[in-house]
Parts: C-alpha cells; sequence; structure tokens
C-alpha cells in the first residue's frame, strides 16, 4: 500500500448534512481497501479565485495509506459528485 493525500473542496450551497453526508461517503471509498491515517475537515474558507461561480468552499484534507485501484475508485466518483468543485490526488513522499 502506498501512501496518498487527497484535498477536495465541498460547494458551500449545500446544506451542513449534505457536507457531513460527503466527507462520509469518501471516507467509507477510502476504507474499503485502504486506511485513512489523517481527517482534517478545514472548514469554510475563501477560494483564491471564482471557480463555477463559487467564491468559498468547505476544505477537507485526507492522509491515507491503499492500493492505486482505491484510488482509481475515489478519483472516479469525486469526478462525477455533484457537491464537489475541485479536488487533488497526490501520492504523499514523506
Amino acid at each position: 500500500m502506498r501512501k496518498y493525500e487527497v484535498m477536495y473542496i465541498i460547494r458551500t450551497d449545500i446544506e451542513q448534512e449534505a457536507v457531513q453526508a460527503a466527507v462520509e461517503k469518501f471516507q467509507g471509498i477510502i476504507s474499503n481497501g485502504g486506511e485513512i491515517t489523517k481527517h482534517d475537515v478545514m472548514g469554510k474558507r475563501r477560494l483564491a479565485y471564482e471557480i463555477n461561480k463559487f467564491r468559498d468552499g468547505h476544505y477537507v484534507l485526507v492522509h491515507f495509506n491503499a492500493n492505486p485501484d482505491v484510488v482509481a475508485e475515489l478519483e472516479r466518483v469525486m469526478k462525477i459528485s455533484d457537491e464537489i468543485i475541485r479536488y487533488l490526488i497526490v501520492k504523499d513522499v514523506a
């Protein structure tokens, strides 16, 4: 298993329950074949620039260990999720 880091931004125009549901959905995908080492919901913050007419977003940072197929599934689900503005998955070298 390799170490990965994912940061994603959730839209702010949805309810807090929907934000929590999205976070739990992505945690479940990672936990199904991997292990989460650190999970940090950073809260609502201002974006550096406007993305799809959104100026703010709920930032979430997750460090995890997983196989590449888990990462591929996570990326596939994040691409088609309407509540995600942006995401980035990188291999953690540290």
